[in-house]
């Protein structure tokens, strides 16, 4: 004690006063401040306000020497920093020794005052926060390079020497106290480590809330720094954990405050994630210093409040930080800073986002394809809040029932970030901002009826399996943890699940993708809700099944966002369901009907509304999503990407007519005859299958310069009236008005309606005899046949492949006649038949010309026309040719990328691959099912014709209907066709996969079972 008082100075204010005047030169009014070590004094003179330091005799010269030359450096190198500056003596010196009455050496220095009113005064709102962490890191700026023997000096409040915490943890009274600074300091041993491998240099060292002022007009904004005395050369993310642990005493928000601060600092001073990942548990070190200092020396310094004045609430903040889960304080940190809550969290979103077509049904059927509804949490009075079924869990599953039932709904969802006022018990106080509650959901809800089975999206490995028994608990509760190639680990959390899953699974069990994870809970067993099934993710791997938040504070939900990102979409939801846009659908039709022609038809007796296409799926503007078996313009599956970028590059580089040169069209031109018999080799290029076959009705008139058509009844060749002349399907239904003189029809060469007499053999040969009766027709005109035209797989007509041998024999005719061969492929073409580039190839003949659309462009209006060097001779006849759109830059490079992603995936290969599949299902479905005449297909180009007897073969229209809409309403579309639409079509994406397969077969197992139950 003796010694203190030696080395402390103690001098009075008449001695402070002559101290001024004999160094200085100066006099006004002195009054005494507050220090633990040094003597300072306010100096207020004519000159300016000063402030007076007598430095404790026991501070090594060096020290003092270091703080000046600290000043003068700033001074220096950032003049315009709101710190002290030092006011030279008579004689030009910054310090000045003097001697105390006990003999002790002091030396004094004058430093100008810095004009503000402390921190500690003001509220510390969130901007001013902000503003202290952008002057610290200024100032720590300005110090970069600046480097003094004073600097290197042993001090309890270096953040690197926080462990001799430990040595003064006797003094520490409370018993709960003294555990509470061993489990910090427990989790510094290994911090303690890292810190040498930080980024050091001289930092302030103690940014207290009274050693930084704030403008007095605006208390937002920091306007000064001082107190110079702890400043040394230590870690720089030190300087951030002392000002963020002053922030935080009596703060609400403790971690709030450090945000705002390290934003600041950030912004000037850029950090380090490593440096971010340590700072809570150094900020938790500087209050353990804090204290342990304190309670050391209160014994010998009872009489000095400067020791103890912010001892209490130290204690408090540290019993909060004791209560939080580190990751989450660290996340909320490191997101302030722009980093990802956890390091890899973007990535998982977006390798789930970018590979959610890949990844399995979470449920038996893919999620987004069940009429599915908002389950409005928020609404305290709807029969599916969270309170209802929590207050009545035995009633839950049977109001959930209820619901579906007034509804139609299959599926209920409860979103990510839902704000529900249920949350109301202890648990859901939050631990992070005090009087502040849990409010928001932040896992995703899938409702459906207990004993509902769920299924893992990718393969996994099994974390943990565990069941919470307490009320509104989660019942049995999985951890499942992924590790898909290209993407960072990732853990699923399953909760509000059945117990059979406890004796089922085992931690280290390896699940494949689709592989069973558990059944949805009834309420006795899930905690007390509404069965339903909980589904989170968590980017940080290191958090347990109960660590993992399954609500959260708004303030971070943009934190929480990225450590338990939105679920929806790994459980295979579309962003479509949430947000309905555009008219109604009722509008929409209204607006049809005023605006459109009428005879414009709609599909299905309630319209659907498409908002969006992707891959297999149509998804309509509820979010539901359709499997699409029926649209074959989309050839290679909606909206495909390599078709988009095509057509996106060209059109912002160029788009013009044909009349100048260009790439594109000789190319493609090259690359589509180049699939097609060496016979073929003229195209023409146009915008639709119906302007293809008019230009080919052109050719054909100059190539043989007649008229008279042999055409397929019921079938179809387009929308111009030349193509309704020659289309039966068109001419024969209600507003048509027959054939015309020219228009001979042939009899369908359907093998499954055949007379049954005729051998199988010999279908193609007698089928034929119906063209031959045709062309005798007209010779007994003096007249003969201009032209055949048929697909090469009947369409329209019922999905009716050709016999063996039928086109070769009708080829031959028609030729010998002098008619030529047109063959359209707008439906069948371009590889779908899987064997096959072109489905006339299957009969083993070559056309004299080739029509193509639909399929050609992926959507995009594109279509064209082959032909021989001998038919193209006689339509160069001197009549120009030209069509405004047709074979445009635009145009070629969209059906360029076409034909690269045929070649590059295999697509012919697949489409034969799952047609065969399809087809093998849909036999053995034949065997349990009277109703199923005929199976037939190629490829994914498949009819199965309906009848109500097997053996009359009588069309079973009714039923046919019942199916198609019964799978529309199931989430599947096809169509009906053929005289009597009794005959189910479909004509999916080539990119149709196994698994679609099954999807597509399940749907019609279920609704051809329902509809035989309905109709009998």
């Amino acid at each position: 004690m003796n010694d203190i008082l030696k080395t402390s100075p103690n001098f009075t204010l008449e001695a402070a006063v002559d101290l001024l005047k004999e160094h200085y030169g100066l006099a006004g009014k002195v009054s005494p401040l507050a220090s633990e070590r040094d003597q300072n004094f306010k100096v207020e003179s004519a000159e300016g306000t000063f402030i007076l330091k007598i430095v404790n005799a026991a501070e090594p010269a060096v020290e003092s020497d270091f703080q000046t030359a600290l000043l003068a450096h700033l001074a220096t190198h950032a003049g315009d920093l709101p710190v002290p500056h030092i006011r030279p003596t008579l004689s030009g010196e910054s310090l000045v020794s003097i001697t105390n009455t006990h003999g002790a050496a002091h030396r004094i220095r004058l430093v100008s005052w810095v004009k503000g009113e402390p921190l500690a005064k003001t509220d510390r709102s969130e901007a001013a926060l902000e503003s202290l962490g952008r002057m610290l890191g200024r100032f720590d700026a300005a110090l970069k390079g600046f480097m003094h023997p004073g600097a290197l000096r042993d001090l309890d409040w270096d953040i690197r020497t926080a462990a001799r915490s430990a040595g003064r943890l006797s003094h520490v009274a409370n018993a709960e106290d003294r555990a509470l600074v061993e489990r910090f300091l427990k989790r510094f041993t290994t911090v303690a480590s890292r810190l040498p491998t930080l980024r050091a240099a001289v930092i302030h060292n103690d940014a207290n809330d009274w050693n930084v002022l704030v403008d007095d007009a605006d208390h937002d904004r920091i306007c000064g720094l001082i107190d110079f005395g702890d400043a040394l050369h230590t870690p720089v993310i030190a300087e951030v954990a002392i000002a963020a642990a002053y922030a935080g005493l009596n703060h609400a928000d403790p971690i709030g405050a450090t945000a705002a601060i390290i934003r600041g600092f950030h912004a000037e001073y850029p950090l380090l994630e490593e440096e971010v990942d340590l700072l809570f548990d150094l900020i938790s070190m500087r209050l353990i210093t804090s204290v342990t200092i304190s309670a050391s020396r209160r014994v010998n310094a009872e009489d000095n409040p400067y020791l103890t004045i912010s001892e209490r609430p130290a204690w408090t903040l540290l019993r909060k930080l004791d209560r939080m889960n580190p990751r989450f304080a660290t996340a909320i940190l490191r997101k302030a800073c722009g980093f990802e809550a956890v390091p890899g969290a973007r990535a998982v979103i977006d390798w789930i986002e970018t590979n959610r077509k890949s990844l399995a049904p979470l449920l038996e059927k893919p999620a987004a394809t069940y009429p599915a509804a908002l389950v409005p949490f928020a609404d305290p009075v709807h029969p599916m809040t969270i309170a209802s079924a929590a207050e009545r869990p035995d009633e839950a599953q049977a109001i959930w029932e209820a619901y579906c039932r007034e509804t139609g709904v299959e599926l209920g969802i409860g979103p990510f970030a839902e704000e529900r006022t249920v949350y109301a018990g202890e648990m859901f106080v939050s631990r992070f901002i005090e009087g502040a509650r849990r409010t928001h959901h932040l896992g995703f809800d899938l409702f459906q009826a207990a004993g509902t089975r769920v299924f893992t999206p990718l393969a996994a490995t099994v974390v943990s399996v565990e069941v919470e028994r307490d009320p509104l608990g989660y019942g049995c509760l999985i951890a499942l943890r992924h590790e898909p190639e290209g993407c960072p680990p990732f853990i699923s959390l399953w909760g509000h699940l059945a117990h059979e899953a406890v004796n089922r699974l085992k931690a280290g069990d390896r699940l494949e993708a689709g592989a069973l994870v558990g059944e949805m809970g009834a309420p006795k067993e899930n905690g007390g809700w509404a069965p339903h099934l909980h589904l989170q993710i968590s980017t940080d791997t290191t958090l347990s099944a109960t660590e993992i938040l399954g609500v959260g504070e708004p303030r971070y939900l943009d934190v929480w966002a990225e450590l338990f990102p939105d679920a929806r979409t790994f459980a295979g939801i579309t962003k479509e369901f949430y947000k309905r846009q555009g008219r109604s659908h009722e509008e929409i039709v209204k607006m049809r009907r005023e605006l459109l022609l009428p005879n414009l038809s709609i599909s299905y007796d309630k319209p659907i509304k498409f908002v969006r296409g992707e891959g297999v799926w149509l998804i309509d503007d509820s979010g539901r999503a359709y499997l699409d078996c029926f649209n074959n313009v989309c050839h290679i599956g909606h909206a495909h990407p390599a078709v988009v970028e095509a057509m996106a590059r060209q059109a912002a580089t160029l788009n013009t007519n044909t009349r100048y040169l260009h790439d594109n069209i000789v190319a493609y031109a090259e690359r589509l005859t180049a699939t097609l018999p060496k016979e073929l080799t003229v195209a023409g290029f146009v915008n639709s299958g119906s302007e293809a076959n008019s230009l080919a009705l052109r050719m054909m008139r100059a190539h043989t310069g007649r008229e008279n058509a042999i055409t397929l009844d019921w079938s179809y060749h387009g929308t111009t009236q030349e193509l309704i002349d020659i289309s039966p399907y068109k001419f024969r239904r209600k507003g048509g008005k027959g054939p015309k003189p020219h228009v001979y029809i042939a009899a369908v060469p359907d093998s499954y309606r055949a007379p049954s007499d005729w051998p199988i053999e010999e279908h193609g040969k007698r089928f034929a005899e119906s063209v031959a009766e045709q062309i005798a027709a007209m010779k007994a005109k003096g007249e003969g046949p201009g032209f055949f035209i048929a697909e090469s797989i009947a369409s329209v007509a019922g999905q009716v492949f050709l016999p063996e041998g039928y086109l070769k024999e009708v080829y031959r005719m028609v030729r010998e006649a002098g008619g030529v061969c047109i063959a359209d492929e707008v439906q069948v073409g371009f590889g779908r038949v899987g064997s096959h580039w072109w489905a006339f190839e299957t009969q083993g003949v070559v056309p004299d010309i080739v029509t193509m659309g639909k399929p050609i462009g992926d959507g995009h209006p594109l279509a064209a026309v082959v032909t021989t060097r001998e038919v193209t001779d006689s339509f160069n006849n001197g009549m120009e040719y030209f069509n405004t759109f047709g074979g445009n830059p635009v145009s070629c490079a969209v059906g360029l990328a076409v034909l690269d992603v045929i070649e590059g995936q295999d697509l012919r290969g697949n489409a034969l691959a799952v047609g065969n599949y399809l087809m093998d299902a849909f036999r053995d479905m034949q065997k349990r099912y009277q109703a199923i005449g005929d199976v037939r297909g190629l490829g994914l180009f498949i009819g199965i014709e309906l009848v109500t007897d097997r053996k009359s073969k009588a069309p079973a229209t009714e039923f046919a209907r019942a199916v198609s809409n019964g799978a529309r309403c199931r989430g599947v579309l096809m169509g009906t066709e053929g005289p009597h639409d009794n005959v189910l079509k479909m004509r999916p994406p080539m990119i149709f996969s196994r698994r679609d397969a099954d999807h597509l077969i399940a749907v019609l197992e279920e609704t051809f079972a329902g509809v035989e139950k309905t109709l009998g």
